[in-house]
C-alpha cells in the first residue's frame, strides 16, 4: 500500500495523576482490540514531557475502515477498559499526504529501534 493512501488519527489523553504506569499497562494489554483489525496499520503510545499527557497515533487503510471500527463493539470494550484512567483529551484525524523514510528507518527493525534507544 502506498504511503499516501494511510488514515491517520491522534489522541491526546490527559491521565488522572499517579495513574500513568497504570494506564500504560492497561494500554498494552488491551491493544490487541486495535492492531488486529483487519484495517489497522499500526499504533504508537507515546508520553509527553507534559506530566500526565499521552498521544495514540493509530494508522489505518481509510477513513471508512476506520470508522467502521470505531463505531464496533471492539472499540467500545477497548474504550471501556481505558477510560477509568482518562480525565480529559481530544481526537484529530488525518490523511497522510505523504511520506519521506529518514536513512535511520531503511532496514531498520522495530527491534533495532528499540535497542538504540
Amino acid at each position: 500500500m502506498a504511503q499516501e493512501n494511510v488514515f491517520r488519527v491522534m489522541l491526546r489523553m490527559e491521565i488522572k495523576p499517579g495513574l500513568d504506569k497504570e494506564f500504560e499497562r492497561v494500554w498494552c494489554e488491551v491493544g490487541d482490540s486495535v492492531v488486529t483489525h483487519p484495517a489497522n496499520l499500526g499504533q504508537w503510545l507515546s508520553h509527553s514531557e507534559d506530566e500526565g499527557v499521552y498521544y495514540i497515533v493509530s494508522d489505518w487503510v481509510s477513513e471508512e475502515r476506520f470508522r467502521e471500527f470505531e463505531t464496533s463493539d471492539r472499540h467500545l470494550r477497548h474504550r471501556e477498559k481505558l477510560h477509568p484512567y482518562r480525565s480529559g483529551g481530544w481526537m484529530t484525524t488525518m490523511n497522510v499526504v505523504t511520506f519521506l523514510p529518514g536513512v535511520a528507518s531503511v532496514g531498520t527493525t522495530h527491534q533495532d529501534w528499540e535497542s538504540a534507544r
